[in-house]
């Protein structure tokens, strides 16, 4: 089943920082992607031609591409009234056609895309960056509430990948916590006893980055302490 579950990489987006006004302010921002026709490197940190512009809260090793289903897409031009939404529009890198969604991608999904090889790390969590690029001003709460939340992947392998490519799963992590698990959790504001123990599956990933099972351990010591069951 593993060497046979394929999607595509329907749209390949790249973009660098730009400087954009909002509220009074000068803000840089690298929201603003493009779709590319040709082949891209891709390489540890990001791809050639896309950068992050805030690197204290977007990029590094474990965000190096935003992956976004483009199923989610008719959802969000029927949801904003943008029928004409264009793909990049969520600031992804990889728009996925017949991609699984949220709760069947997993943390430690393993994926081979051209040449490249890379792994699910974390979801997204929207910043007001998301705003700026919508002109949507409650799109955050909006974007958290739908689920919708793609995910980001690191690169365990270099190589070039470009529109078209088949991304292929290569492998899951045993402990297989799906992306809309992580998000449900992150939000719940008390843990069940199965929570927690899908909370210590969790911190069992070695691709889920060191801030998330901070923030993850805390909150499991508090559900131990103050348990609902």
């Amino acid at each position: 089943m593993i060497a046979n579950a394929a999607m595509k990489l329907l749209s390949l987006n790249t973009g660098l920082p730009r400087e954009v006004q909002w509220n009074g302010e000068l803000i840089q921002t690298a929201i603003f992607k493009s779709p590319v026709q040709s082949r891209v490197s891709l390489r540890k940190f990001n791809l050639d031609g896309d950068r992050q512009a805030d690197l204290t809260v977007h990029g590094g090793e474990h965000k190096a591409v935003y992956c976004y289903p483009f199923a989610h897409y008719a959802f969000w031009q029927q949801e904003l009234n943008r029928p004409d939404l264009p793909m990049g529009s969520f600031g992804e890198n990889f728009t996925l056609e017949d991609s699984p969604l949220e709760d069947s991608v997993c943390l430690g999904d393993r994926f081979a895309v051209g040449t490249a090889e890379i792994v699910v790390t974390q979801p997204r969590l929207p910043c007001f960056k998301l705003i700026i690029r919508l002109g949507i001003d409650d799109i955050i709460k909006r974007f958290y509430e739908s689920g919708r939340s793609g995910f980001y992947v690191l690169v365990a392998r270099e190589g070039e990948v470009g529109p078209g490519d088949e991304l292929r799963l290569l492998s899951r992590d045993p402990n297989a916590v799906s992306v809309s698990d992580v998000m449900r959790l992150y939000t719940a504001k008390e843990y069940s006893a199965q929570d927690r123990t899908l909370l210590e599956r969790m911190l069992q990933i070695s691709s889920f980055p060191p801030s998330w099972k901070h923030h993850y351990r805390n909150r499991l010591q508090a559900a131990i302490l103050n348990p609902l069951d």
